[in-house]
C-alpha cells in the first residue's frame, strides 16, 4: 500500500494495524477438497473476525489466508494499540481452541504469525466507493508479519511505545524489511497484562515556566 499525497476529503489519523496470516496454507490444498480448505478459513476468519471486534477492531480486508484489521479507525479510542495487542494474545488463544475443533473434524492444525505496527495514515475513499487507507505504517505492519516466526506476535517500535506499561517483550531485534531502507525494530510479545487498562505516562515536566511560579 504504497504512501499518496492526501487528496480533498481525505483525513489523517493514527492508527494500530493488525496483519494475521496462517503460516503453511498452502498444503491444505492438497490435503483437503478445496470446499473442506473453504469451510476451514471460514470457521478461521469468523473466529477471528469475533476477536479483533470484542476489542474494538475493524477487519478492513481477507487476503487469500490473512486478515488485516486497524484499529483506531472509524472509531477512535485512546488505548486503541492496546486494545490491538490484546486482540493479537487472544487471537493465539482462539486459534488454540479452533484448532481442538478442527484437528477431529478434518486433520489439520493451523498456525499463525502477526505483525502489530501503529503510525499516522491517510483514509479516503476508494473508486469502489470503500474506505481507502494507505500508508508506510501498513506496509510496516505487513512486513513484521512476514518476518514472524510462527506462533510468534511482532510489534512495532511505536507500538511498543504505547503499550510498554502493559506488556512483556524480549529486548527487541533489529530486522532488514523489504523495502524499506533502514532497519525496522521489532519486539516479540511474551505477555499482556491482564489487569493493565490503557497505559499510563508521568505528566511532563514544565520547562521555562520559572517567572509563572514565582
Amino acid at each position: 500500500m504504497p504512501f499518496r499525497a492526501p487528496a480533498a476529503g481525505d483525513a489523517r489519523k493514527t492508527v494500530t494495524v493488525l496483519f494475521c496470516d496462517v503460516v503453511g496454507s498452502t498444503p491444505l490444498g492438497e490435503r483437503l477438497d478445496p470446499e473442506s480448505v473453504r469451510k476451514v478459513m471460514t470457521r478461521f476468519f469468523e473466529e477471528m473476525h469475533t476477536v479483533l471486534a470484542r476489542h474494538g477492531g475493524t477487519v478492513e480486508k481477507y487476503i487469500g489466508d490473512a486478515v488485516v484489521a486497524f484499529f483506531g479507525t472509524p472509531v477512535l479510542h485512546e488505548d486503541d494499540a492496546l486494545r490491538a495487542v490484546r486482540a493479537a494474545a487472544e487471537m493465539a488463544t482462539a486459534l488454540e481452541t479452533l484448532n481442538a475443533e478442527l484437528e477431529p473434524a478434518w486433520g489439520v492444525s493451523l498456525r499463525t504469525r502477526i505483525g502489530v505496527n501503529t503510525g499516522e495514515v491517510v483514509v479516503g475513499t476508494s473508486a469502489n466507493g470503500g474506505a481507502l487507507i494507505v500508508s508506510d505504517a501498513v506496509n510496516v505492519a505487513a512486513r513484521l508479519e512476514q518476518t514472524a516466526a510462527p506462533g510468534e506476535v511482532l510489534l512495532g517500535l511505536e507500538t511498543y511505545a504505547l503499550v510498554r506499561d502493559a506488556v512483556k517483550v524480549d529486548e527487541g531485534r533489529s530486522f532488514s524489511l523489504k523495502g524499506k531502507t533502514e532497519p525496522v525494530t521489532g519486539f516479540r510479545l511474551l505477555e499482556v497484562d491482564p489487569a493493565s487498562g490503557s497505559p499510563t505516562r508521568a505528566s511532563p515536566a514544565f520547562v521555562g515556566r520559572a517567572s509563572e511560579f514565582e
